[in-house]
């Protein structure tokens, strides 16, 4: 069973910087697409930013040119660099992967944007 596992969240101040990181118990270059979500409070989850294993990105227009997707396959792990973030930037932030025929979710992080 493949896992995910995501860190990095934490309090930042508006116009701050965080990096998310998506460790997977996989070699990342098995994994066809994954993905970065987030769910504001109160509010449905969201698509982040898309990776395919052939190396296109696609990002959502509310972080477009903020957000920045990029992996490291010796330590199977996708990040999230994430810049100029704003208040309604806060959401618990998720990894997902498709798997074969499976779709793997982690837990989640906090992320939080506030003076």
């Amino acid at each position: 069973q493949v896992q995910l596992v995501e860190s990095g969240g934490g309090l930042v101040q508006p116009g701050g910087s965080l990096k998310l990181s998506c460790a997977a118990s996989t070699n990342i270059d098995e994994i066809y697409l994954m993905n970065w979500y987030r769910q504001p409070p109160g509010q449905e989850r969201e698509l982040v930013a898309s990776r395919a294993s052939v190396g296109r990105i696609v990002y959502s227009d509310s972080v477009k040119g903020r957000f920045t997707v990029s992996r490291d396959t010796a330590k199977n792990t996708l990040y999230l660099e994430m810049n100029n973030l704003q208040p309604e930037d806060t959401a618990v932030y998720y990894c997902n992967a498709h798997i074969l025929q499976q779709i793997v979710w982690g837990r989640g992080t906090q992320v939080t944007v506030s003076s």
